[in-house]
């Protein structure tokens, strides 16, 4: 089966192959280090051998439990921040019709979200709508006190309970959590919810291929099999056993460290299909949480094209010279359109008569992809043979495991996230949280 191919030739004007080439030590140390767990945040790589190490039991647990809410449910809340839910709406986004919501006859629920921010209108917006709903609650919380989601698990879980019955509402509320401890542990224990664990040494960045993303995505009706087995084989591609030049994640972290040593500190990820919005609002997360630290890393940005050609295009192609992109490519779309012939041709399409809509947007990526380098923006092309589950799941691994590479290569703790705490420590002075009085005094006396 053909995998992901990662292509930085457009990068070479920009940076030497030979300069690229001279981070192999460095890379395969790096990759060594991590496979090894001798290296920074090494307690938490509980990602690193997941994919091979998921079992037949596990799997067909999430299966069943999946099936309990797509049996029951019309809609299901999945509720996280971050990690906890990125990763699973970055797939089921790709891999869902994009009209799915309009569907009357419908063979899975829908799946909506929440503990993802703090807004009042949209939690009144989703409580409202739930009110006709028959909806189940899968809850992802490593201690259950994060103030997005535990604020919206306490109002819909409530919600739940009023609509079905305290005794019915169990049934349809899943929790992933830690294993031993958390409020959200303590009360799944108390009450007798269906759990799965969260392991401590998995981050939520990395937590796509756990229960965290593939319960939501099996409840969308995904092949969660397929996904598992994509990332096994990219884990594979991406070995310590892998030569340098052959390890596309090696390439890649290799390829833009080097960019980022000669003044490109934006990295904007780019695709050219829709469905793929949310794979990148995840690498962002990926990229930005694991290297942004120690007043070092690149910033993860992104674009939807050719639809942000028409916006952010003209920043793109002229604007000041600290950018590289990386393409997504699709190579063959899962449906075909052909173009129709006009008699009128009023809008002087007729050349276009007959041609794949893909075609159109193929000639689009590769026009944009000349302009851009002629333009002094150096490019990087990851190509998935088809937008499916298997090589979804190998492009989730794939960035994974450049991302730690990556990460070690800059010197930094891919697998920390200390600046994440400095808004929660004034929000929770601000609010008057009990036990945080000198903060609330001192923010006070700020302002």
């Amino acid at each position: 089966m053909e995998h992901i191919k990662l292509s930085i030739d457009q990068a070479y004007g920009f940076v030497s192959a030979e300069k690229v080439a001279g981070y192999k030590a460095d890379i395969l140390a790096a990759n060594k280090t991590l496979q090894n767990g001798t290296g920074k945040g090494s307690d938490f790589l509980g990602w690193l051998n997941l994919p091979s190490e998921i079992d037949e039991a596990h799997l067909t647990d999430i299966e069943n439990t999946a099936k309990i809410l797509r049996d029951n449910c019309e809609v299901v809340v999945v509720i996280g921040i971050g990690g906890s839910y990125l990763g699973a709406k970055a797939v089921i986004d790709a891999l869902s019709n994009s009209f799915d919501w309009l569907q009357t006859e419908r063979k899975s629920p829908v799946i909506v979200y929440a503990g993802q921010n703090i807004g009042e209108d949209y939690l009144y917006e989703l409580q409202e709508m739930l009110v006709t709903k028959k909806f189940g609650i899968i809850s992802i919380s490593k201690s259950g006190t994060t103030t997005e989601p535990a604020l919206a698990f306490r109002l819909l879980k409530t919600q739940l309970e009023q609509q079905q019955g305290k005794e019915e509402a169990k049934k349809l509320i899943v929790c992933i959590t830690d294993k031993a401890k958390g409020a959200l542990r303590v009360l799944a224990n108390q009450e007798g919810l269906k759990t799965f664990i969260l392991e401590d040494n998995i981050g939520g960045r990395f937590s796509v291929l756990s229960p965290v993303g593939l319960l939501p995505i099996a409840v969308a009706g995904m092949d969660i099999r397929q996904l598992v087995q994509g990332a096994v084989a990219m884990q594979q591609v991406c070995g310590t056993e892998t030569a340098f030049e052959e390890n596309p994640a090696a390439q890649y972290a290799a390829v833009r460290n080097e960019l980022y040593r000669t003044g490109k500190k934006i990295e904007i990820l780019v695709n050219f299909n829709p469905k793929l919005h949310y794979v990148s609002e995840w690498w962002k997360q990926l990229y930005g949480e694991s290297e942004g630290k120690d007043n070092k890393g690149i910033f993860p940005a992104s674009v939807d094209f050719t639809t942000d050609l028409h916006s952010m295009g003209q920043w793109i192609q002229e604007g000041e010279r600290i950018i590289f992109e990386t393409v997504i490519s699709v190579k063959e779309p899962n449906h075909t359109k052909i173009f129709p012939h006009s008699n009128e041709n009023l809008d002087g399409l007729n050349f276009l008569a007959g041609k794949r809509v893909d075609e159109v947007n193929k000639m689009a990526e590769l026009g944009t992809m000349i302009a851009h380098v002629d333009g002094g923006v150096p490019n990087l092309k990851i190509e998935l043979p088809k937008l499916n589950e298997y090589y979804l799941g190998e492009l989730i691994y794939f960035f994974e495991r450049a991302c730690g590479i990556s990460g070690y290569v800059l010197d930094v703790n891919p697998f920390d996230q200390p600046g994440v705490e400095a808004y929660k420590k004034n929000m929770f002075a601000l609010l008057e949280k009990p036990g945080y009085e000198a903060e609330t005094k001192a923010i006070k006396e700020r302002l």
